[in-house]
């Protein structure tokens, strides 16, 4: 029966390793698990970025969720918090309480976390593990140099706002799965629930590029109001400019924009910039491999607000809101 330490030692300690120094400074040297605590440094002239994500059974993934999925996911999430601040991977830790020791669902957890954490360059450097209920908590440590992070707060009245990739699909997914509605794409949907892309290639291109940014977690009518709060501002967004795949299109209109607006996890980048950099997001978009897609305007400063309006530029009447812990759909 494996104890807490052969549990690390073997399915987590034997595969992290300490991040390569960025800069020349040889006592700086990051320190990965085998002490109390890690030691990090960020690169001369860079900042850290931090940011942590827990993942509760039950409240963010299904029982029955593959655990390499689960692995990959758990990562992600946090992976696409630095991607919205601009800001490149560098290390994380993981808390993991775990119900029973079952060692297959172990070594399928760890590979799907380290294979992304691999594809990223971002090690892991240290952590903890109990007996509970499956809880899954990652802390993740990123650098991005000083002043060129992307926050919530620098949306300026006239910029456009952009997202990135196609948003839906992850919620037509959980829909699928609770039979809200049937489709032949419902496998594809899942796929999109249970393994999110991080934009990190993005976010660090976007640096000096976009003013305001955020990744969509909690379905877009509640993360844009974030910036929105934040920058003390209003906005108009095109609701049938926002992108979907083919197969959340077909839904039918309410579902369709329940998906697109207000659906969680699509783990996309929601941002800001100037119609003057219309150009260079033209040419980041194919730099990065990832579309991205006009759908709005800052409107002026002010009470935070959306005013929705369809491709025609009529006003819709929409009663959206994100996905909220404690008030989940």
């Amino acid at each position: 029966m494996l104890s807490e330490f052969s549990l690390i030692d073997r399915f987590f300690a034997r595969r992290a390793t300490a991040p390569a120094p960025r800069h020349d400074d040889a006592a700086a040297r990051p320190l990965g698990i085998g002490d109390d605590c890690a030691l990090i440094a960020p690169p001369a002239g860079h900042q850290l970025a931090i940011s942590t994500d827990m993942l509760v059974e039950g409240r963010h993934f299904f029982p029955d969720v593959d655990p390499y999925a689960l692995g990959h996911k758990s990562l992600a999430v946090n992976l696409s918090d630095l991607a919205a601040m601009g800001a490149a991977p560098h290390a994380f830790t993981l808390a993991l309480a775990l119900p029973r020791a079952d060692e297959a669902w172990l070594e399928a957890f760890s590979n799907g976390l380290f294979d992304l954490a691999q594809r990223f360059d971002c090690a892991l450097v240290g952590g903890d593990t109990t007996s509970g209920p499956l809880n899954i908590c990652i802390t993740v440590f990123g650098d991005v140099p000083y002043g060129a992070a992307l926050r919530r707060d620098a949306a300026m009245p006239g910029d456009d706002i952009y997202v990135s990739g196609t948003l839906g699909d992850a919620r037509a997914g959980l829909g699928a799965i609770r039979g809200e509605w049937h489709a032949a794409e419902g496998a594809e949907w899942r796929r999109a629930l249970e393994f999110p892309e991080p934009r990190v290639a993005l976010g660090l291109a976007l640096r000096g590029v976009a003013r305001a940014a955020l990744d969509i977690s909690d379905g877009l009518a509640g993360d844009l109001m974030h910036i929105l709060k934040r920058s003390g501002a209003r906005a108009i967004v095109d609701a049938d400019a926002v992108p979907c795949s083919e197969a959340v299109r077909a839904l039918p209109e309410s579902a369709r924009r329940q998906c697109t607006l207000a659906g969680g996890d699509d783990y996309e980048l929601c941002f800001t910039a100037p119609p003057s950099a219309r150009d260079t997001l033209a040419d980041i978009a194919i730099r990065v491999q990832v579309p991205l897609t006009r759908i709005g305007t800052i409107e002026s400063s002010g009470a935070p607000g959306i005013a929705w309006r369809d491709a025609s530029g009529a006003p819709l009447s929409l009663m959206l809101q994100g996905f909220d812990h404690f008030h989940a759909d």
